[in-house]
């Protein structure tokens, strides 16, 4: 077991000071309402102009369960999350989080004697917040450290020494970030754009309402576009030897009335071998590189065009008509609709990688 790090507290300071201009009430509706933010927040238009990008490292193993808590890389792994992005946090510090818990639990009893929360789930009031850091899951010196957020309660005609019960958890996270926006950004701000919610959608809106009224940010929806999920595929594809596939599943949806889904499934070594036909050129060029190479977008577009002509062969329909929903293995699961199960530890760097460049690209600022 490795020694605890000690960026157990560490909000990353950023190079670039811009004063913020106002304080009021009325700054942070504007900000929150992204209106004029890049302005605000000194970046510049190329920062908001970029695009996904067209080449990335190979996938690597990293083992986190000799770094990360075993609890938290538990729930971590056993989860479905619903993604979000998150703007940037105004002066948030990971040193305050056990006084966040308490400002949130009681947002949330506030919310409750309002009358505008009702009980979740057979559950009733006594909500216990805990904020606390995931140490081990940042790559680089400007990532922020990954924030877990629990909420427990009371089950409903509990004993008096029954325990209370996780309703509701949620991360935010910044895995290997465009340096050059977080080096961007003013020093009283904390970048960590991508969110994770599992529970009662209405506690997801309290725990987000309390986040943007004390920090002054934002939160979206985080789809996982056609492109991103091909992606996946390939960088999945490409961890089979080390980690089975199992299997590869694709959802797709084709433009016929009424809409046509399409499940194809794929034979692990069958994937395995097309993607390596897909590589014979860069082999020799990988072995040289001290980081195990790198996938561009051309091999990613290769793969699925070597898997979407093998299904139209035997069943003479072209899924290159359609849109990709959705892409299963034994490493993970991902949903258009922006919901994520990650199920191996060891590729659940590069898989978090690939989110937060999706949710820096997606935030209006």
């Amino acid at each position: 077991m490795e020694p605890p790090h000690n960026s157990v507290v560490r909000t990353p300071l950023n190079s670039v000071i811009v004063q913020r201009r106002s304080k009021s009430k009325s700054y942070r509706q504007s900000y929150r309402s992204c209106l004029g933010a890049a302005s605000r927040l000194g970046l510049t238009p190329a920062l908001t102009a970029r695009r996904l990008n067209t080449s990335r490292r190979a996938p690597k193993s990293h083992n986190i369960s000799e770094k990360v808590n075993p609890e938290h890389l538990a729930l971590l792994l056993k989860t479905e999350w619903k993604l979000s992005y998150v703007s940037p946090l105004y002066k948030f510090r990971h040193t305050q989080l056990k006084s966040y818990s308490r400002q949130l639990s009681a947002f949330i009893a506030a919310e409750k004697q309002q009358g505008l929360a009702v009980e979740v789930e057979g559950l009733q009031s006594g909500f216990r917040v805990t904020l606390s850091v995931v140490q081990g899951l940042t790559e680089t010196d400007d990532d922020a450290e990954t924030v877990l957020i629990q909420i427990h309660a009371n089950p409903l005609f509990a004993r008096q020494d029954e325990p209370q019960r996780s309703v509701w958890s949620g991360w935010l996270t910044c895995i290997n970030g465009n340096t050059d926006y977080l080096h961007s950004l003013p020093k009283d701000f904390t970048c960590l754009p991508l969110c994770g919610c599992s529970g009662s959608e209405y506690l997801s809106g309290l725990v987000k309402s309390w986040f943007q009224q004390t920090f002054d940010c934002c939160f979206g929806p985080l789809e996982i576009n056609h492109t991103s999920l091909q992606w996946l595929v390939a960088l999945w594809t490409n961890c089979h030897m080390e980690s089975s596939l199992q299997h590869l599943k694709m959802s797709w949806t084709l433009p016929v009335v009424p809409p046509l889904q399409v499940t194809y499934t794929v034979n692990p070594q069958d994937a395995w071998e097309l993607w390596c036909s897909v590589r014979a050129g860069r082999q020799e060029e990988d072995e040289e590189e001290e980081e195990g190479g790198s996938i561009d977008i051309k091999e990613v577009m290769r793969l699925m065009q070597g898997l979407k002509g093998h299904f139209f062969r035997h069943f003479r329909l072209d899924l290159s008509a359609g849109s990709l929903r959705q892409v299963t293995t034994a490493l993970g699961s991902a949903k258009c609709n922006g919901r994520i199960k990650i199920s191996n530890s060891r590729y659940m760097i590069t898989t978090l990688t690939l989110l937060t460049e999706c949710a820096l690209l997606k935030m209006p600022i």
